[in-house]
């Protein structure tokens, strides 16, 4: 099983990219938000990896400068990314 909370850790993003996700999570609504995203109905272990990857694709046009960048969109990914990593089951510590 992928480590996802590893990856999202490993995300090197500008500090307002990872605020303002963080600041959004309160308003996130899982069936709004996925269904805006195009996730809808998946549940957090299935819908991530499509997450971190338009979220990778984002950052890729984030960082070329691309017109077609969106950064509200890009949010969105984050916020999005956030609240699914929330919902999946925390790792059992082993003794």
């Amino acid at each position: 099983m992928t480590d996802y909370r590893t990856t999202v850790q490993q995300l090197q993003r500008p500090k307002m990219l990872i605020h303002a996700a963080r600041m959004g999570l309160s308003d996130y609504r899982r069936e709004r938000d996925l269904r805006r995203l195009g996730h809808i109905s998946l549940p957090p272990e299935q819908a991530l990896p499509h997450l971190l990857q338009a979220e990778e694709q984002a950052e890729d046009k984030r960082r070329r400068g691309d017109l077609g960048y969106s950064p509200l969109h890009h949010v969105d990914l984050l916020i999005a990314v956030l609240a699914e990593l929330s919902l999946l089951p925390r790792p059992c510590a082993h003794s």
